[in-house]
């Protein structure tokens, strides 16, 4: 039987912190992965995180599994040691059924939970699997004294986690997000591609012979093998006020191919993408990131709308209500974007960092909840 409403925002332990009502606003386009096993990698962190949104602490696929422990305690070590400042912390934990999914979470919320900001659970399938973290999380953080909630970010990987991706994101308000996790997804779907994610030349659409020369050479075009589930996926989360995400792309050396992947699914609503490599860091800031001039426009066909209301015509397009909601979508962004770096406060205009035709909002929002 489904919980009281009313209850969907209380405890689920007696001493846990009440769960969030808003998710913070802090960007998070570069979700930046390290091993923490990795004794030169992790060296590194700390001069990387002036350029990225998210560290996340990997502990699942990726680390060898005599590494494991290495990588948990290797993670607590760090983050012990570390000021993040703006950069969040999270960590990708091992899948519910391993050996190690259960400690990892034992070790971590006692040790670190009061630096972390997210942990994100893979191979979830249904909304039971966000119930049993949901449940533990809170326990934990009662015990460890924990004054602000962890929250939860879980990655599509299997074909009944998909099937089951609205219920997944409606299933507590510990949900942060979701990331499509296309390898194991292709795999469990029984896609024949040996691909981490990006597209594939057998997945195609061949134009029609010529009428006059059948012979003739016939254009193909390759499409997008992630077009539904992303889509998909943006829809749930849209739909349970949470955050979408693509995941990795594999082809580390093919930063043309990782920029038009992450630019697909920045178009259809994803808010970030992982990053696997530092190569892939200033793509991924850059994808998530509203151009310049598309700032512009938007606040010029503000500007031109008065009251946002009717109809107007700018440069010969139309532009009404719609409109408005459209382009407000890429200045609150943009805005959110601007609080945290300089670089592009100036590139959009923005000297106080809140363009004035903006919804108000406390500087602090934008990057705080921490």
């Amino acid at each position: 039987m489904p919980r009281n409403p009313r209850d969907f925002f209380a405890p689920l332990a007696v001493g846990a912190p009440a769960p969030l009502r808003e998710l913070p606003r802090a960007p998070s386009r570069v979700i930046h992965f390290f091993d923490p096993s990795n004794t030169k990698m992790a060296s590194k962190v700390p001069d990387i995180l002036p350029r990225i949104d998210v560290i996340l602490g990997n502990l699942e696929d990726g680390v060898r599994a005599d590494s494991k422990i290495e990588a948990r305690e290797g993670l607590v070590k760090l983050a012990t040691a570390t000021e993040f400042g703006d950069t969040q912390l999270w960590t990708r934990v091992n899948s519910l059924d391993s050996p190690w999914g259960l400690d990892d979470l034992l070790t971590l919320v006692p040790a670190i939970g009061h630096k972390l900001d997210v942990i994100m659970v893979p191979k979830v399938e249904g909304p039971e699997d966000i119930h049993y973290v949901d449940r533990l999380l809170a326990q934990l953080e009662a015990k460890a004294g924990l004054t602000r909630p962890l929250l939860v970010h879980a990655i599509l990987e299997t074909a009944r986690g998909v099937a089951n991706v609205e219920e997944i994101g409606a299933a507590s308000p510990r949900m942060q997000g979701l990331s499509l996790g296309p390898a194991d997804l292709a795999a469990d779907r029984r896609m024949k591609t040996t691909r981490v994610g990006g597209g594939h030349p057998g997945y195609l659409v061949r134009a029609d012979p010529s009428p006059t020369d059948p012979d003739a050479p016939r254009p193909s075009y390759q499409q997008d093998l992630w077009h539904y589930t992303l889509a998909r996926m943006v829809d749930a989360c849209v739909a349970n006020g949470i955050l979408p995400y693509y995941g990795p792309f594999g082809d580390i050396k093919d930063v043309v191919a990782c920029e038009d992947q992450f630019r697909n699914a920045f178009l259809l609503g994803c808010v970030g993408a992982w990053s696997l490599h530092p190569v892939q860091i200033d793509i991924a800031k850059r994808v998530f990131s509203p151009e310049p001039a598309e700032v512009t426009w938007a606040r010029r066909v503000i500007e031109t709308m008065g009251d946002g209301t009717g109809a107007v015509m700018v440069d010969g397009k139309m532009q009404d209500d719609a409109s408005v909601k459209q382009c407000r979508v890429v200045l609150d962004l943009a805005r959110t974007l601007a609080v945290r770096d300089p670089r592009l406060a100036e590139a959009y205009g923005f000297t106080d960092a809140a363009p004035a035709d903006a919804a108000p909002a406390d500087a602090a929002e934008q990057v705080a909840a921490r």
